[in-house]
């Protein structure tokens, strides 16, 4: 009896097996080899793929020269529902594939043929991109969107295209001449390093345009083409870049534009490809995305030996295209910058050989209306970021402290030669007029910068006084509506003894920049906190690019380390308060040493002059600080190693306020 029954189970399972075996129509093995072949193509690696008609390793070689130009890019590769005839099948491969911001999808066939027990796929190039022949493969390009304007007050175009030539040697046209020779002479006619540049050449591709420099186009351009075509394969090629009116516009705030380097392009995560136009330093490159836009993509099919000369010389594009993101322009930036005063600013600053800066603001506003920065800052940002003792230009943050201890401009202080507080002397700038010595009026200690009075007014104002007295006049105080990178001032709020005296005259840890210099003057013209304004509805600025190295000897000379800005003003300086350091700014240039902007046609000029010392030399470097209103303008001129404010940097605000009319 358990004999049959074993019997009867071992039959039963061989009936089974048979039925299982005469039911297997190849489907299981046909659809395993479509999923490997999918799995493998999504790998860029066919090499575990077996072929009908093709050597594995040679499809694999294939595979990546079609595909060579997307990556790093790799496709998502479904297989689809397998359709089977006998000893033959058929498969779909739906592709997906992530190009810049879009999704290129498609589908292909793959057939399948039964060799014995097994399952080959027969290659066929359109197994990889629809109607793909042999020897084609795919080219990618970026087709750059046009980089928007950067703009000024009154929608004046500070930055936009403009016409430049791009020098070079363009390889396929040395027609046999000496690549190296051809690279020394087109370098030493434009300006290059000829060693540095012959290596660029000769480590470019046979049909490589190889660029030197690039030039603004313009009638008076020192290189002719007549010059560059006359060097054997030397070509000046015809383009526009974003550029601002002149080299050295507001370069400093701006920054400037060119392709990304390959280390910008490394560092971007694939966001950045070779021949990208991007921002480098300044709101180009803050506001990058922004101006930038979108670039668009194409996606072409090509014979893999298709030469550029013979792209140009066609009638028509032989390249088809299969896929493509349409670019979008970027946005342009409102700044508040004016076009003649910022000139102006520059053309003032032009012989100036130390660093240097000029700022200008509308006090009612808070608009920024020039923010030049000398040649000898060296392309730093000295106008905006300069970290520098403000000396006596300060007592106008003391005055109003004392005042709100009780002081008017009509109190009586006393100004004497010199000082001494724990055994650190103190003294007025050299050349103080003797008849100024004694009891003055704080007007008058104000007018001509009396050291000594406002240093023995320390006990009765202490530093965190100073500190509120200067938020109140918009110093040390965030400008959240600037739009751009700046340094806003800093003053302690706590010191004693000598660092609390030298507060007093707008030294110790005191720091302050051109802007904040000219904010704390608007201030008093607007008769309350000024808020700088420089980019106006700025979107998020981000950045693709690295930050641009800041040039040697250019950085400010100040060691103290800054305190952080304040949210917001203590107490915000009153109309009344305003008027009263109006009147004494005023007295300035009525009584004091700045009586040559008495000379300055239209609206009373009110000003306040500044010398500040730094270094370790004896006798100590100085800089030269002047500020001052003029109507709705509020300016800080300031000339590091510039000797005294009134007799380095007057002149110079005398000749910008005089033009500015």
């Amino acid at each position: 009896m358990g004999n049959t029954k074993k019997l009867s189970l071992v039959l039963a399972g061989l009936l089974l097996s048979g039925s299982l075996a005469a039911c297997d129509d190849g489907r299981g093995g046909a659809e395993a080899a479509a999923k490997q072949l999918a799995s493998a193509v999504a790998g860029l690696d066919l090499r575990p793929v077996a072929f009908d008609g093709r050597d594995s390793a040679v499809a694999n070689d294939q595979l990546n020269q079609v595909f060579r130009a997307l990556a790093p890019a790799k496709p998502s590769v479904e297989a689809g529902e397998l359709t089977l005839d006998g000893d033959t099948a058929r498969i779909p491969l739906n592709y997906s594939w992530k190009i810049s911001t879009g999704e290129w999808k498609y589908t292909v066939s793959a057939d399948l043929r039964k060799s014995g027990d097994k399952w080959l796929t027969v290659w066929s190039p359109g197994l990889l991109v629809p109607n793909l022949a042999e020897g084609e493969i795919l080219s990618k390009a970026t087709q750059s969107s046009p980089r928007a304007d950067i703009l000024g007050a009154g929608n004046q175009k500070l930055v936009t295209l403009r016409p430049v030539v791009k020098v070079g040697i363009d390889k396929p046209q040395l027609a046999g001449a000496d690549a190296a020779d051809s690279a020394t002479k087109l370098a030493k006619l434009v300006g290059v390093d000829p060693a540095a540049y012959v290596q660029q050449v000769a480590a470019s591709g046979a049909e490589a345009f190889v660029p030197a420099i690039t030039l603004r186009n313009t009638s008076d351009r020192a290189v002719t083409d007549a010059e560059i075509e006359a060097i054997p394969g030397g070509r000046a090629i015809p383009d526009e870049l974003p550029l601002a009116p002149t080299r050295n516009f507001a370069r400093a705030v701006l920054g400037t534009v060119g392709e990304a380097s390959a280390e910008q392009i490394e560092k971007s995560n694939g966001t950045l490809t070779a021949g990208d136009v991007i921002g480098t330093g300044g709101l180009q490159q803050q506001y990058d995305a922004q101006l930038r836009g979108t670039d668009g993509t194409v996606v072409r099919v090509q014979r893999a030996d298709l030469t550029r000369e013979e792209i140009q010389a066609a009638p028509t594009d032989p390249r088809r295209t299969v896929f493509e993101v349409q670019g979008v322009a970027g946005t342009p930036l409102q700044t508040t910058l004016d076009t003649k005063l910022q000139q102006l600013a520059e053309d003032t600053l032009a012989d100036v050989k130390p660093a240097s800066a000029i700022v200008a603001i509308r006090p009612s506003t808070g608009a920024v209306l020039a923010a030049a920065s000398g040649p000898g800052s060296n392309g730093y940002n000295t106008a905006m970021l300069g970290q520098y003792a403000p000396g006596s230009t300060f007592k106008v943050v003391d005055s109003l402290a004392m005042m709100r201890n009780g002081f008017t401009p009509d109190s009586t202080v006393e100004c004497t030669p010199t000082l001494t507080v724990d055994g650190r002397k103190f003294k007025n700038a050299e050349g103080y007029p003797k008849d100024s010595l004694g009891s003055v009026t704080l007007r008058d200690a104000f007018a001509h910068s009396c050291n000594t009075a406002f240093i023995a007014a320390r006990d009765k104002v202490t530093q965190a006084q100073l500190e509120s007295a200067a938020t109140s006049l918009g110093v040390a105080v965030e400008a959240p509506k600037l739009g751009a990178e700046a340094f806003l001032g800093s003053v302690p709020g706590e010191a004693e003894g000598t660092e609390h005296a030298a507060a007093m005259i707008g030294q110790g840890r005191v720091l302050m920049s051109p802007l904040s210099a000219a904010v704390m003057a608007g201030s008093v013209a607007k008769g309350s906190p000024v808020s700088p304004v420089l980019v106006e509805e700025t979107a998020p600025a981000t950045s693709s690019a690295s930050p641009a190295p800041t040039p040697e000897g250019s950085a400010p000379s100040s060691t103290v380390t800054a305190e952080a800005p304040a949210k917001t003003a203590q107490t915000p300086v009153t109309k009344a308060e305003a008027a009263a350091l109006a009147d004494m700014m005023r007295a300035v240039v009525t009584s004091g040493h700045a009586g040559f902007l008495a000379e300055v046609p239209g609206e009373p000029v009110g000003a306040k002059t500044g010398t500040a010392e730094f270094g370790n030399a004896n006798p100590p470097k100085t800089h030269a600080w002047i500020i001052a209103v003029h109507g709705d303008l509020a300016v800080a001129v300031f000339v590091e190693d510039g000797g005294l404010g009134a007799t380095t940097s007057g002149p110079l605000l005398k000749k910008f306020l005089t033009a500015a009319g």
